[in-house]
C-alpha cells in the first residue's frame, strides 16, 4: 500500500494557472502507474489525466487535453498536474491514485490506493 498526499489546490481566475502535487510513500514509487482524478459537487468522480511508471506513457480526458500536463519523479516520489488555461468548469476536488497494474487507468476501478483530495477553485 502506498500513501499519497495532495497539495497546491486553491482558488484562482478563469484563465488562471496551479501546479498540483501528490507525494508518495510507504511503497517503492516508481512501481506505481499514478493518475489524477476530480470530483465536482453533486457529479460523480471523474478521470483527468494517469502517467506511465517509468512516465513515457500519458493519458488525458479530452476535457483537459491542451491544457493540463501530468508528471511525476521517481526520484522525489512525486506526480504533478499543472493546470493551464482553467476554466469554471475545472472547479472540483482533485484526487491523485496509484495504481499496482496497467489495466483501466481511465477508470477509478483500476487504482489501488486513493490520497484525500485538494480542492480547485475557479472562479469567472
Amino acid at each position: 500500500q502506498v500513501q499519497l498526499v495532495e497539495s497546491g489546490g486553491g482558488l484562482v481566475q478563469a484563465g488562471g494557472s496551479l501546479r498540483l502535487s501528490c507525494a508518495a510513500s510507504g511503497q517503492t514509487f516508481r512501481i506505481y502507474h499514478m493518475g489524477w482524478f476530480r470530483q465536482a459537487p453533486g457529479k460523480e468522480r471523474e478521470f483527468v489525466a494517469t502517467i506511465s511508471k517509468s512516465g513515457t506513457s500519458t493519458h488525458y480526458a479530452d476535457s483537459v487535453k491542451g491544457r493540463f500536463t501530468i508528471s511525476r519523479d521517481n526520484g522525489e516520489n512525486t506526480v504533478y498536474l499543472q493546470m493551464n488555461s482553467l476554466k469554471v468548469e475545472d472547479t472540483a476536488l482533485y484526487y491523485c491514485a496509484a495504481a499496482r497494474g496497467g489495466l483501466y487507468l481511465a477508470s477509478q476501478s483500476g487504482y489501488d490506493d486513493w490520497g484525500q483530495g485538494t480542492q480547485v477553485t475557479v472562479s469567472s
